[in-house]
């Protein structure tokens, strides 16, 4: 089973969302990204890549492969963060919580990666990016615990890259 995620994250609406930027970065995603509903052109809530909610959603879905798109829109940072596991009350938990409340007030334990800061719209092989954009996909990869075969560096067929 194939799943498709954002190589960030983004919801629609309340509800708890751990790793959503409030701030200049996150407007600044939400501009690159083009982070607009189609209807109704609202705004979608951005955040960093969340590994919890990934390795959760793997689970419950069986996935076994992941294609992972908008890494293109990445490239404006210089750095970036993943959110390895959730904090609340002094404990860690990098599987989803046990509790709905627990959700809904943990904190994110990130680790940072260097951004690349080129653009790679233009990039036609996977081994042709750069290798600070390669070792993102490899820790989101480890992280989520399903390998990443495609990932898109723009909207056009022809920027979805296979992985080897």
């Amino acid at each position: 089973m194939i799943g498709i995620t954002k190589a960030y994250v983004t919801r629609v609406g309340s509800g708890p969302f751990p790793t959503e930027l409030r701030d200049d970065v996150g407007e600044r995603m939400t501009d690159v990204g083009q982070e607009f509903g189609t209807t109704t052109g609202r705004r979608r809530r951005v955040g960093w890549f969340d590994a919890v909610l990934a390795r959760y959603a793997a689970r419950v879905n069986g996935l076994t492969e992941h294609f992972l798109t908008k890494l293109d829109v990445l490239s404006a940072f210089d750095t970036l963060k993943v959110c390895r596991a959730y904090r609340y009350a002094g404990e860690e938990y990098d599987r989803f919580p046990p509790h709905q409340s627990i959700f809904h007030h943990a904190e994110p334990v990130y680790e940072e990666l260097p951004g690349w800061c080129t653009d790679i719209t233009g990039v036609n092989d996977y081994a042709d990016l750069p290798k600070e954009a390669q070792a993102y996909v490899d820790r989101l990869e480890e992280l989520a615990g399903v390998p990443i075969r495609w990932v898109s560096v723009g909207p056009a067929r022809s920027q979805t890259l296979a992985r080897a």
